[in-house]
């Protein structure tokens, strides 16, 4: 039961990664090239998008050690989905995670609002990327549900 709600948290939680990762992409582009000042607006919800991936990237870690798509065996290698959630899946979400807390943490210490909007956006953007193909899509043989 436990493991149900777990997993629906972590697949429903994606849409809000998402959502938050390409609106920070898209406010952060505009910011960058229409020279607007970093407010404390642009920090929140840059900050609240790394907390979303964070807090999505822990439940992906809990799942990782208790769902039966992972599978520590040599044989796992062999099937295309096993080997998708035992490696492919994971490190690619944990360096798309850490990307994003690098783009963070680097406009956080910068104090030109150009160079902030241009590092998130950057980030971000490669964090969006990596994050899109790494996520199980239906029509993969290896999907994960929708919600």
């Amino acid at each position: 039961m436990g493991y149900l709600i777990l997993k629906h948290v972590h697949s429903g939680l994606r849409w809000i990664v998402l959502l938050s990762l390409i609106t920070a992409v898209l406010i952060t582009f505009y910011g960058y090239h229409k020279k607007k000042e970093f407010k404390d607006i642009h920090r929140i919800y840059s900050s609240l998008v790394l907390i979303f991936s964070h807090i999505q990237a822990l439940l992906g870690l809990i799942l990782y050690f208790v769902s039966d798509k992972v599978v520590f065996s040599m044989n796992s290698m062999k099937t295309p989905m096993l080997r998708f959630f035992l490696l492919e899946h994971i490190i690619l979400m944990l360096i798309a995670v850490i990307l994003i807390t690098v783009g963070y943490i680097k406009a956080k210490n910068n104090n030109d609002d150009s160079a902030r909007f241009r590092k998130i956006f950057i980030y971000y953007l490669i964090g969006l990327i990596i994050i899109i193909l790494a996520i199980p899509w239906p029509w993969q043989q290896f999907s994960a549900a929708w919600i």
